[in-house]
């Protein structure tokens, strides 16, 4: 690994975390109890409970790497320090984590195909739900994430709560700021269709695809205009590029067909180009799908800072596109049905954000191993039957 590439040990990481505890009750350091939780989650923990019986059942194992001036520590300190842990703090630490882990990948990805052209990386924003981090007791709602997931690098880079009293709309942002996401093409659902959105991803060096839907009526209702006129005039001085997908599975026909349409400079566009960061192409998808002898048709609408130009655009626009649907397939799916997130009953201060993260660093270090050949939920077995695979995943 060449000096311009930070380490990638979790440790390096995370060892400046600011420890909420007072000094003089604090009997476990705050790494050993990190490592012990992540550890735990890779072998299958989803809860204190057995974070701490795992960390018990390899204390010996334990014992050999960590301090533990008091052993192994309870469940009930492991919930006290995630309650009290800034997660702003974690967050930061993890985003360092995973800018050296991705240039560690890159890096190696050059070398492996050296001469190549350099992919383009896309980046999809959405949020998930917490379900059962709500406390009714306290009125306190449940807790709601929005995460990044960077397609290619199969990566998540970040994650950050929306505050109770807002929503996605200002998280977004927020996320955003904490990034690195020059070089990346953003992908967002109508949610975060938003003028500062748009501004802060090119602000970061980053271009975006964004759907419009109704949250954007009369953007929308432009969008959809200009290219209907653009269709009836044969696309006539326009720049535009196609790409169309067939996919036949289960007696299911479904047809994509991806346009890309560059905004011409003439003054009906001047405003929303005034307004709208960037603002370069619109773009619609038109899916048609057959079962049997019944077809349905849908088309989706979206802005974009991407040019047409280029003779791959539409390809580009394409991959965008579908790519966003992987945070749902690679992330929260598997967040809800391997790791349980859903279903985990952790409540207290910040102990359902700070465990999310927990959550991510495991999926992660599971993500980037290519040893084991099995799914996400056969390596946390594998983790949890075979303690030296677990070691080699987090790097101890």
């Amino acid at each position: 690994m060449s000096p311009a590439v930070a380490s990638t040990n979790l440790s390096d990481h995370f060892c400046a975390l600011p420890d909420p505890r007072i000094s003089r009750t604090r009997r476990h350091n705050l790494m050993d109890i990190l490592v012990i939780a992540i550890c735990a989650m890779l072998s299958g923990a989803d809860d204190f409970v057995y974070i701490e019986m795992f960390g018990k059942a390899k204390k010996g194992w334990f014992e050999e790497r960590l301090d533990l001036p008091h052993g192994i520590p309870s469940h009930d300190t492991f919930a006290r320090v995630f309650a009290k842990l800034d997660p702003l703090a974690l967050e930061k630490a993890f985003v360092s984590w995973i800018g050296a882990l991705r240039s560690f990948a890159a890096e190696r990805d050059m070398a492996l195909t050296e001469g190549s052209q350099k992919k383009d990386e896309f980046l999809s924003i959405d949020g998930k739900t917490v379900r059962k981090s709500f406390d009714a007791t306290n009125g306190k709602s449940a807790i709601h994430m929005v995460s990044a997931w960077a397609t290619n690098a199969r990566l998540v880079l970040g994650q950050i709560k929306v505050d109770d009293k807002s929503n996605e709309i200002t998280a977004i942002p927020e996320l955003l700021e904490l990034l690195d996401i020059c070089g990346c093409i953003v992908t967002i659902d109508a949610m975060g269709c938003q003028k500062a959105i748009a501004a802060k991803i090119r602000e970061k060096g980053g271009d975006y695809v964004l759907a419009l839907k109704d949250n954007q009526p009369n953007l929308s209702e432009d969008v959809r205009l200009f290219i209907e006129h653009a269709e009836a005039d044969k696309f006539t001085e326009l720049t535009q590029r196609t790409f169309t997908t067939v996919e036949k599975n289960h007696g299911r026909i479904e047809t994509r067909e991806y346009r890309i349409i560059d905004l011409s400079d003439g003054i009906a566009w001047a405003d929303e180009k005034r307004d709208w960061s960037g603002l370069t192409s619109v773009g619609l998808v038109t899916s048609r799908r057959q079962i049997g002898t019944e077809v349905s048709v849908e088309t989706r609408y979206y802005i974009s800072s991407i040019s047409a130009a280029p003779k791959q655009s539409a390809r580009k626009f394409a991959r965008a596109v579908r790519s966003h649907w992987g945070i749902e397939n690679s992330v929260h799916w598997v967040l809800d049905m391997i790791f349980n997130e859903d279903a985990c009953r952790v409540r207290k201060d910040n102990a359902p954000e700070n465990l999310s993260v927990m959550r991510h660093i495991a999926l992660n270090l599971l993500r980037q191993d290519n040893t084991a050949q099995c799914s996400i939920k056969g390596k946390r077995h594998k983790a949890m039957w075979d303690i030296d695979y677990m070691a080699s995943l987090i790097g101890i």
